[in-house]
């Protein structure tokens, strides 16, 4: 929220509402940087070649992830 937030655009704070917002990619395998990936109760934003950043935990922060994959993927969403 606080990346697109950024660039003018609003988003919903729920991670349900989110995979509504902007359009479906049809999967990872078409993500782009900038793209939201949604799972269930988490969402975080594709920065390319398999990785996502994304607020890990209250204790670990923001972090950045090799494996977009990690969790089941709801959607992929790009809001540009």
């Amino acid at each position: 929220m606080s990346v697109y937030k950024n660039f003018g655009v609003s988003l919903p704070h729920s991670s349900s509402a989110m995979r509504k917002c902007g359009y479906d990619v049809g999967g990872i395998q078409n993500a782009q940087p900038g793209d939201i990936i949604c799972y269930s109760g988490h969402v975080a934003l594709y920065i390319g070649n398999g990785k996502i950043v994304h607020a890990s935990t209250s204790k670990t922060g923001i972090i950045v992830s090799d494996n977009a994959s990690y969790k089941k993927i709801l959607a992929v969403r790009r809001i540009f």
